[in-house]
């Protein structure tokens, strides 16, 4: 490990050395890869410094054991810090687990009701405030981009943009089946029911990753309607997009203009492309589906939320909170990080983040001469 260590730090100090050489900084693209890389390798540094010296007082406290006077007091040191030795091992392991291009980047969030009629449209309203309540706590931006209206002011459909430092990897474990046990506000009796909503988390795509071929796209236009299908613009404003090969469509009325309208259903047309391909890419690369937490089967219930129990049970890690409420308002982070723990500890083993970081700085300490181009 130690020995690992010492590359890590080693790899480090050499891309430090890139950020600030001419030759990079001229380049948007290789400034913009090796930033991102330097974000996701600055905390492991953080963590193995602090492992470091953590060791260091364990060895000194050890010394003090032998003396009588101090036996007791070093005794109750130790046991406090091989508590943090243990608990900063298991961050370092998973740092230790090479971050994937799509976990930096933004996401569109999709949130659907489900089974349960106006009852599933309320609560996903619910699940859509938690998430904004969750994004304000990250200091991320929200951004909507497509909404569709129950009678009751539920939402029917909600589509939203995510922006701010590694969302896709923090919200990936999302998608799925959300159900909801309650008593509906359409319920005269009191008798709970069972109602479920569905979520989609899909990172944004750049143009470069996803090219879309205008010939793909049937194209059309209509006025925008509001709840109860009356109109809400004198203009064939709204814009509908069908992606003819993979028979995609997306539409968005939220603007007044239809180039902007236009703007944001190509924006999810191109997120929904780009998840496709990774589907894709995990099918060919997985031998073991069930290793996975399931980060893209919107058909998995994934979670249920019981309000006359006041909890959250998350089915993939077997967790549940009695503090639903709290939950709602946006503290999720118990639950997010559970997931995250339990798909890295599937990745550890086969995790190399040192050939990874020496793979990716190769081809700077290989050119003699700089092209210009991106790597």
């Amino acid at each position: 490990m130690q020995e690992k260590f010492s590359i890590i730090q080693e790899q480090f100090d050499y891309l430090n050395q890139l950020l600030s050489e001419p030759r990079i900084i001229s380049s948007h693209n290789d400034f913009k890869k090796l930033k991102i890389l330097h974000g996701q390798i600055s905390p492991l540094i953080d963590s193995i410094e602090k492992y470091k010296k953590v060791r260091n007082d364990i060895e000194n406290v050890q010394e003090l054991r032998h003396d009588p006077e101090f036996k007791k007091e070093a005794e109750e040191e130790l046991k406090l810090l091989n508590k943090l030795k243990t608990s900063l091992e298991k961050k370092i392991n998973i740092q230790m687990v090479p971050i994937k291009d799509e976990d930096s980047k933004d996401v569109v969030l999709e949130i659907r009701a489900g089974t349960g009629g106006e009852e599933a449209a309320l609560f996903a309203r619910d699940i859509y405030n938690m998430f904004v309540k969750y994004a304000e706590r990250k200091n991320w931006e929200v951004e909507n981009l497509g909404i569709s209206y129950s009678a009751l002011g539920g939402l029917k459909e909600i589509i939203c943009g995510i922006s701010g430092k590694n969302v896709y990897r923090t919200l990936k474990f999302e998608s799925g089946v959300h159900r909801v046990q309650r008593v509906p506000v359409t319920e005269a009796s009191g008798r709970i029911h069972t109602s479920a909503i569905t979520v989609a988390i899909l990172p944004e795509a750049e143009d470069v990753e996803v090219e879309i071929d205008p010939q793909d796209l049937k194209i059309d236009v209509f006025r925008s309607s509001g709840p109860g299908g009356q109109s809400v613009n004198t203009t064939d404003s709204a814009v509908r997009i069908t992606h003819i090969p993979t028979g995609i469509v997306v539409s968005c009325q939220d603007e007044k203009s239809q180039h902007k309208n236009k703007s944001k259903a190509l924006r999810v047309l191109r997120a929904r492309l780009y998840d496709l391909y990774l589907e894709d890419q995990k099918n060919k690369e997985s031998s073991d589906r069930k290793k996975q937490v399931g980060t893209g089967d919107r058909s998995e219930r994934i979670r249920t939320y019981s309000y006359p129990q006041g909890r959250v049970t998350d089915h993939r890690v077997g967790l549940t909170l009695y503090k639903l409420d709290s939950f709602l308002e946006g503290e999720i982070d118990e639950i997010i990080n559970a997931l995250i723990q339990k798909n890295f500890e599937n990745e550890i083993n086969d995790a190399d983040i040192v050939q990874n970081l020496i793979e990716t700085l190769k081809p700077y300490r290989k050119a003699p001469a700089y092209s210009g181009k991106a790597s």
